[in-house]
């Protein structure tokens, strides 16, 4: 019943502007009709993430929720994890709409929304209130018009840390002017040690673009492991437009999706050549197959954001019991055991 209930609400949300759909779909979640199944977790599925102990590794992404209205239910459709944000110091509205395109016949979105938030103390206030379970990170961003925005990322992860598992550095996003600009090494290594400074216990996290060259990912790796960062996301959206079908195909943003699959996968298998840090696989992840190719390519964890738009939030859990079917057929008793044997393949 839910499952119809489910796929008449997409049905009719796809009918909506994107944003319109994307606060509905929100608000939906506290529904009595939202597919909430609770944990989903086997001996195989559990595993541990920078420290953390994790139900299953399958996690929602940053931007689905970027004011953490809904963690509570949320943390009971089925994600071993969650990422909630990006916060920025002060709220500020993002760049003017339209800013989220469906792309449907390639199952994949543009957005550029610019970081709209409700600033760190309002998000600060949501994060106290969320139940104990699965653990909750926080995607840090900066302000647009910051004199100093690799200082914002240190302010709101010392403002919200009491409240959160895990945190991560936003390096990547191409809808803020600049930002990729300190994904450069040294500006790479300054603002991370300012955050490494302030974060206390709590892992941290650092989510780059997939338009990277060879040496940039190197440089990342190093810089990476001389911060001790807990674990490199890769990859967020891309700027790339190769091979789209949609008519908004030609939109400015970052673009997410299946097209991104290849992309970022690829750009994981490099890095698990390169590191020993932790990687968690994200772009493009929409069934179970790429859950455990992601995986397969050096991902200790995944995560999914559009794929929800085009599979609904029942996803999560579909995913996760996917995922552990795949890993019980190749004869892997864990997660963690399946982590990188196929990389080569990506190379």
């Amino acid at each position: 019943m839910k499952q119809m209930i489910e796929q008449l609400g997409m049905a009719a949300l796809g009918r909506l502007d994107p944003e319109t759909s994307h606060a509905l779909a929100l608000k939906a979640t506290h529904t009595p009709f939202a597919p909430l199944p609770g944990p989903v977790t086997s001996a195989r599925l559990k595993t541990t993430l920078a420290g953390m102990d994790l139900p299953n590794p399958v996690g929602l992404a940053a931007g689905f929720d970027k004011n953490a209205t809904a963690i509570a239910p949320l943390s009971r459709a089925g994600f071993g994890w969650i990422e909630v944000g990006a916060a920025t110091p002060l709220p500020q509205p993002g760049n003017p709409k339209p800013r989220l395109f469906r792309l449907n016949e390639d199952h994949a979105a543009i957005n550029r929304f610019g970081f709209n938030n409700d600033g760190m103390e309002a998000i600060e206030l949501r994060l106290a209130k969320r139940p104990k379970g699965v653990p909750v990170g926080l995607n840090l961003g900066a302000n647009k018009d910051s004199a100093n925005r690799a200082e914002d990322f240190a302010r709101v992860l010392q403002h919200c840390a009491p409240h959160i598992d895990f945190a991560t550095v936003n390096v990547s996003s191409p809808n803020t002017e600049k930002l990729r600009d300190l994904q450069g090494p040294m500006a790479l290594a300054a603002l991370l040690d300012g955050v490494m400074q302030v974060r206390g216990r709590i892992p941290v996290f650092l989510k780059i673009a997939p338009d990277l060259t060879d040496q940039d990912l190197a440089d990342i790796a190093k810089v990476a492991e001389d911060a001790h960062i807990s674990a490199i996301i890769a990859t967020n959206t891309t700027l790339d437009r190769d091979g789209l079908r949609s008519k908004h195909a030609g939109e400015k943003g970052g673009l997410s999706g299946q097209p991104l699959f290849e992309k970022s996968t690829r750009v994981l298998a490099k890095l698990n050549s390169l590191t020993n840090v932790p990687l968690i696989g994200v772009g493009g992840v929409s069934n179970a197959r790429d859950a455990y190719a992601k995986v397969r390519a050096g991902a200790s964890a995944v995560q999914l954001y559009t794929g929800l738009v085009y599979g609904g939030l029942s996803l999560a859990a579909r995913i996760a019991h996917g995922l552990d079917v795949q890993l019980k057929q190749d004869g892997f008793q864990s997660v963690a055991e399946a982590v990188g044997t196929g990389a080569q393949d990506w190379l």
